[in-house]
């Protein structure tokens, strides 16, 4: 997740690490810090992979210099995987999304769409196991927990309705009908079983 905003941020332009911290917390709207401890491991790892390489700023900054880093063309391919992969838990993909929608631009509008209904289907199958939890536990929890339980409901919920609202835009932008490829694939399925001798 921090190899892809960072990546997402060097293909604007080339920062040193004071510079990414910065903007990592700008970009995503505070809701995820950045410590350095794991900055400069990841900016490693990434020169080591290919992804970006470094070297001394022209200014030194305080008396130091610091290191730039610029993305390479591995970077950039490493970035749009990154920001297409499929999620493997829950529990960081509530992150990882908000990392990838941050850099949503760089992707084709069918992929945006088709990571944006993604998202909708996970947080749908999650609410259906919070209400399904929700009335088997009423019983037998506390009103902490209960609450707590109502909580994630609602905000799942609210959640869905704010993706709602993306999806609709993204395909009023795009112009891509509801269903439109699956009606296409049997308008064309139907012609060419007409032209079928």
């Amino acid at each position: 997740m921090l190899e892809l905003a960072i990546l997402g941020l060097l293909k604007d332009r080339p920062m040193h690490g004071y510079q990414l911290s910065r903007e990592l917390t700008q970009a995503l709207g505070g809701f995820w810090r950045v410590s350095y401890g794991s900055l400069y491991p990841t900016l490693r790892r990434l020169e080591r992979d290919g992804a970006i390489m470094s070297q001394p700023s022209a200014q030194p900054t305080a008396g130091r210099r610091r290191n730039v880093y610029r993305i390479t063309d591995r970077g950039e391919e490493l970035f749009l995987e990154l920001l297409q992969e499929t999620p493997h838990d829950t529990q960081t993909e509530d992150t990882r999304f908000r990392v990838r929608l941050a850099f949503f631009r760089y992707l084709p509008p069918e992929t945006r769409l088709r990571l944006l209904e993604r998202r909708r289907a996970s947080l749908e199958d999650r609410l259906t196991s919070i209400v399904d939890s929700l009335g088997s536990a009423r019983e037998r929890v506390d009103d902490y927990a209960l609450a707590l339980m109502q909580h994630g409901r609602d905000a799942t919920a609210s959640d869905i309705a704010w993706l709602d609202g993306l999806i609709q835009a993204e395909r009023g932008r795009t112009h891509v009908p509801r269903g439109g490829r699956k009606r296409r694939a049997i308008r064309d399925a139907s012609f060419r079983k007409e032209q079928t001798p």
